[in-house]
């Protein structure tokens, strides 16, 4: 490892390729490719870590703790602040790297995606200092519970949306006091190399935020069983969930995660059917890469042609392209291995007899472009069903009335979210409660209050994240108990 000044450049912006460790680049001999999902080719070589880097971070971010954690939430806002001012001020730079790096549209990274990453900061710290300690009298003693700062804490990040959903974990980490060691997803790291050059920019103390860069077999192995941690915050696949559970768990290290989800789309008759038609074409926004998409459409069976018809028109409206482009409405998919993923789904489904509707082969856009699918299985128990695809691939089912949709809503493993469109304020909230999920829109869609508690039921993950949940998360709560009468 050599302290470094490497510098590639991304759509003319200048990022380094390697990590960020106690406010230093450190670069590794060891390198990985990062490739670019709007034309496959590669972007940049970056530093691959092993468990000598992670140490190097996980240390740095330990020996930070103390002066971070004594400073407490008002003496921590103003960093926060800059940090929030700096990425609104950097906001079409971080947008053009995102773009190269993970191809989600450029106009959307730039009209609220990055600055999604500002509020993050900007909220949670002030948040965390508007904080009530609860006071109460009990059996002759005063008692007030406080928050204490956990420590250093692992953040292990996807990488789709990698820059906002670096902040959305890191954000409540900071303001609570807990240092951090981020983990970027290798598909798409550039964008949160960035973030390092500004957080040194926002002049934050060495080791308080670090970043290492690697594979997360290795890297992101060695990072969640390092026995300095007190905090494992995870966004990804249940496989990689249940292995860091387990290396949490050996440390005795509160874990949280986020682990994808087979959200339900539903549609009732009484519905504004071409709203809901409109939306659902929607759901392959970013070539289906979002895991709060709703994946199974259930269509109350009386209104089934009418939504087609329009649900079809609306997908033939779309433009698959070059996400750098205005008019590009699909982008592609993140990297040739996940486009054979999402390939092998189709195939297996087209081999077992469900019924592909529209898509299931290749784009001639690009080398990762697919074409927005659709399939009507010919059970519930399909495997293009039940599994996340995490693709631009949608099935569609009809049901009878609402204890069908429920029951059809609630059939997977998955509980992270789901979509229902009605024009009824009591089926609004029949369903509602009736679904299984994290979080369920009605007649809506990713509508995002950073107060509300965020995260999956069953397989989807466990833990919550979002305000103050977030924030007890990242901390210790204790109780102070005095005696009435007995101090002054």
């Amino acid at each position: 490892m050599t302290e470094t000044t490497n510098r590639v450049s991304v759509a003319g912006v200048e990022v380094s390729p390697d990590h960020f460790i106690n406010g230093e680049r450190v670069a590794s001999e060891r390198t990985f490719e990062d490739i670019s999902p709007i034309n496959a080719e590669v972007v940049a070589e970056i530093s691959h870590a092993g468990r000598e880097e992670v140490d190097l971070a996980v240390n740095a971010a330990h020996d930070a703790f103390p002066e971070w954690a004594a400073l407490g939430p008002a003496g921590r806002l103003p960093y926060l602040h800059r940090l929030a001012e700096l990425i609104e001020a950097n906001n079409d730079r971080l947008a053009a790297v995102e773009n190269a790096d993970m191809a989600m549209l450029l106009r959307s990274l730039k009209a609220r995606v990055i600055g999604r990453g500002a509020r993050n900061y900007r909220s949670y710290a002030d948040l965390a200092a508007s904080y009530e300690e609860r006071d109460w009298r009990s059996q002759g003693t005063w008692n007030r519970v406080q928050r204490m700062p956990a420590g250093p804490a692992a953040v292990i990040t996807p990488w789709n949306a990698p820059f906002m959903l670096s902040t959305w974990k890191t954000a409540p980490a900071l303001a609570a006091g807990c240092t951090v060691v981020l983990k970027p997803a290798e598909w798409s790291p550039l964008s949160c190399s960035l973030l390092g050059d500004l957080v040194a920019e926002a002049e934050f103390p060495p080791g308080v935020f670090n970043i290492v860069q690697g594979i997360g077999g290795e890297a992101g192995a060695a990072l969640v069983s390092h026995p300095l941690l007190r905090r494992v915050s995870f966004t990804g696949s249940p496989e990689t969930g249940r292995l860091i559970g387990v290396e949490a768990a050996k440390n005795l290290v509160p874990f949280t995660a986020e682990l994808g989800g087979k959200g339900p789309f539903i549609v009732f008759e009484d519905a504004d059917i071409g709203a809901a038609a409109k939306k659902a074409a929607g759901q392959y926004d970013d070539a289906g890469q979002v895991c709060l998409a709703g994946t199974r459409l259930l269509v109350h069976e009386s209104a089934r042609d009418e939504f087609l018809e329009r649900f079809h028109a609306e997908v033939d409206a779309h433009v698959l392209g070059d996400p750098r482009e205005e008019a590009t409405t699909i982008s592609p998919l993140i990297h040739p291995d996940h486009l054979e993923r999402v390939e092998g789904f189709i195939e297996r489904a087209r081999e077992s007899g469900e019924n592909i509707v529209r898509g299931g082969c290749r784009s001639e856009v690009g080398p990762l472009f697919y074409e927005p699918t659709l399939i009507e299985p010919t059970s519930n128990d399909a495997e293009v069903v039940q599994n996340e695809v995490f693709g631009p691939v949608l099935t569609f089912q009809t049901f009878a009335d609402e204890d069908e949709a429920i029951a059809l809503a609630n059939s997977t493993a998955y509980g992270l979210s789901g979509i229902v469109y009605t024009s009824s304020m009591g089926r609004a909230e029949r369903i509602g409660r009736g679904v299984r999920a994290g979080v369920v829109w009605v007649n809506t869609f990713l509508v995002r209050d950073l107060t509300s508690p965020f995260g999956g039921i069953g397989v989807s993950g466990i833990g919550r994240e979002g305000g103050d949940f977030a924030l007890d998360f990242y901390s210790d709560l204790k109780t102070l108990q005095i005696l009435d009468g007995s101090v002054r």
